[in-house]
């Protein structure tokens, strides 16, 4: 069995672990050794106590920096670098001596199992010896002007860092006011009960792929509900979505059955840039038959509870997702009978699926969900599933939800 403290330790280069509240966990034997401190000066202690600016220098930035670049990881979920500039050291062997330094920081996060950050990795590469060496090669005063140049380059980075995600942030917006403009909440289809539900992803991109549609059908009491799942984020995605819905809604109203639908669907996925590989479920539902038919393109398998509080999920009728194959091939449809008082829930994998985790444990808690409030209608349920399968801090992937009484 691998050692990996052994491993970590043994990393070349210097690197540290921090908890989200910035205080060291562990570091490497390269960190100790170049930094002058040893386990127990770190271990337990925050970063900033541990290496705070250089007080005698008053344009000194590098803890500030390096605090906004771990803050950005905190919020964000994703890794973050920061450009090389000087952050001075306090010398171990003469307190209140400040050896000057130059550092370039890598910072990345470890996910927990809700999406959320666990841990920081702080990873170090020291430039000093490389700074010092252009300097005295180009002569008396290029150091300084190497420690100019330094502080300009790390101040326009931190201004780009800050333009982009003004910008990531204004996308997030138009493309989710675009997301809700396609996704509106549905009139009532008939006398039947249905609920819907879009959560955006929690703090970052990922959001604006998900997408649902509820249609009646002709030929009886039926109808139509679908959900799917673009590759991608953002407007891109938001705009693929839109394509698909009304595709699919349009293949539906025309075809002879789920499956139809969605080999029309995938005929169109082939010709719409950024579709292929997105994954989509469609169900008709039969009132009159008391019967649900289905097919799936590489979708989240739907939940059905029956009366006597059974789930059962409808997984007979799945295949790859759209566009996935080389060639276009007929796609499966099964079709399960329902009883009076159950309830048929469609979702996207925000729902379900969470880092280092088997999808199975995300459907066996939906399943024990649909157990507890089945019997509820369609609304509180939707609340419910809502509530009880999404973290507190929110999901990393957006969530499309949709419940229907049967």
């Amino acid at each position: 069995m691998t050692d990996y403290a052994k491993v970590f330790r043994a990393l070349p280069g210097m690197v540290a672990l921090l908890t989200p509240d910035l205080l060291y966990v562990d570091a490497n034997d390269d960190f100790l050794r170049l930094s002058g401190r040893t386990r127990e000066q770190l271990v337990g202690h925050h970063v900033f106590d541990v290496f705070p600016d250089n007080p005698q220098d008053p344009a000194a930035t590098g803890a500030q920096n390096l605090a906004a670049s771990l803050r950005r990881v905190l919020e964000s979920g994703e890794r973050d670098s920061l450009a090389p500039q000087r952050y001075d050291v306090e010398s171990p062997e003469r307190p209140g001596e400040w050896d000057v330094r130059y550092w370039s920081a890598v910072n990345a996060p470890v996910l927990g199992p809700d999406g959320r950050v666990e841990l920081l990795v702080h990873r170090v590469e020291e430039i000093t010896e490389l700074i010092r060496s252009r300097g005295e090669a180009a002569g008396d005063g290029r150091t300084r002007v190497l420690e100019a140049e330094l502080y300009t380059r790390a101040r326009e980075l931190q201004e780009v860092n800050e333009r982009l995600r003004a910008a990531h942030a204004r996308e997030r917006e138009v493309a989710l006011a675009l997301q809700e403009a396609m996704l509106p909440a549905p009139g009532p289809i008939g006398p039947h009960r249905a609920a819907v539900r879009y959560r955006p992803a929690a703090g970052t991109l990922n959001v604006c792929g998900d997408w649902y549609d509820l249609v009646a059908l002709g030929g009886g009491d039926r109808i139509g509900v679908a959900v799917g799942d673009v590759v991608g984020h953002g407007l891109a995605a938001a705009g693929v979505m839109g394509q698909l819905r009304s595709a699919l809604s349009a293949a539906s109203r025309v075809t002879k059955g789920p499956a139809q639908a969605l080999d029309v669907l995938d005929l169109y996925a082939r010709s719409v840039e950024g579709a292929e590989n997105s994954t989509a479920v469609e169900t008709w539902i039969d009132y009159e038959r008391g019967v649900v038919t289905y097919s799936s393109a590489g979708h989240p398998p739907p939940a059905l509870r029956h009366p006597d509080g059974s789930v059962e999920f409808l997984d007979r009728a799945t295949d790859p997702p759209l566009g996935a194959r080389p060639a276009h091939i007929r796609r499966p449809q099964a079709e399960t009978a329902f009883g009076t008082g159950a309830a048929l829930v469609l979702y996207t994998d925000g729902l379900v699926e969470r880092r280092d985790e088997d999808i199975d444990a995300g459907l066996a808690r939906l399943a024990e969900t649909l157990r507890r409030h089945g019997e509820a209608g369609p609304e509180a349920l939707a609340d419910a599933l809502l509530f009880e399968m999404l973290p507190v801090g929110g999901a990393t992937d957006d969530t499309a939800l949709i419940v229907v009484g049967l």
